[in-house]
């Protein structure tokens, strides 16, 4: 071998030392890794729900260490292949699976979704929530309400937040349940494992929307009833503050004293 290949090889393989130093930098800083994503309003989306049902398949369309680093984070999703739900409340993952009869918190990047939607946000302004707000609808529209109350603009997405102690949710994580069959509307009701949380502190993290059905929010939710005439406008995950609960909301009965957060605009 020649002194001249020799060198090229050596400068080949610093060079390639250096890209890996320049990409840990970037992942250190928290420099943001460019998304085909799309972003409307206050949040940004990639993937669609509605997707599933045209391939059949549940396939990644984004890792969420793609994210990773990025402050005031405020995420939620469903895990590729059906296998769990996606939650990150102020940039901490809080990631739940099925396994067995029971299921697993974790609380790392390393998984993917079919869709994902989030938001960056630091500042949010506090609204007392009335007594007279109880159920899933009330909610919806209380958050409109006082949204467009605050000056967001309410034709675009935007998020939300909800603390408290609500008197009961109803909640589930996907687990597949296909058995290997192409995803349908079907199908992908059946893989979901109820669950139910009363009485219970926690966090929620919402997402509100009256033009993205089909994409980050479902047509339907099972709290309203098919023939209401009502359209579903929020996707709402919770955190428990007190136990390893985590995932996607389908129907609340809000406590006492309970808060909502809005975005502060500048």
């Amino acid at each position: 071998m020649t002194k001249a290949v020799i060198s090229r090889i050596k400068n080949g393989l610093a060079l390639k030392k250096l890209l890996l130093i320049v990409l840990c930098v970037a992942g250190a800083a928290g420099i943001a890794v460019a998304l085909n994503s799309t972003k409307e309003g206050l949040v940004e989306y990639i993937g669609a729900q509605k997707d599933i049902f045209t391939s059949g398949k549940a396939l990644s369309v984004v890792t969420l260490e793609d994210l990773a680093g990025r402050k005031g984070l405020y995420a939620m999703g469903p895990i590729e292949g059906l296998d769990g739900e996606i939650t990150i409340f102020d940039s901490k993952p809080y990631i739940t699976k099925v396994r067995g009869s029971d299921y697993i918190l974790d609380t790392t990047y390393k998984h993917g979704a079919f869709f994902l939607v989030w938001t960056e946000q630091s500042n949010w302004k506090d609204v007392p929530v009335p007594a007279a707000v109880k159920g899933y609808l009330d909610l919806q529209k209380f958050v409109r309400t006082e949204a467009a109350a605050a000056g967001l603009d309410v034709t675009k997405p935007f998020p939300f937040l909800l603390a408290g102690t609500p008197v009961e949710i109803k909640w589930h994580i996907n687990v597949d349940r296909t058995g290997g069959k192409p995803i349908t509307n079907e199908l992908f009701v059946k893989s979901k494992e109820p669950f139910v949380a009363r009485n219970e502190p926690v966090d929620i993290i919402g997402f509100y929307s009256e033009h993205h059905s089909g994409i980050f929010l479902s047509q339907y939710a099972p709290a309203i009833r098919k023939d209401s005439g009502m359209q579903n406008a929020i996707h709402i995950h919770l955190v428990s503050r007190t136990s390893k609960a985590a995932g996607h909301i389908d129907d609340i009965t809000l406590g006492e004293k309970m808060v909502l957060r809005l975005p502060k605009l500048k």
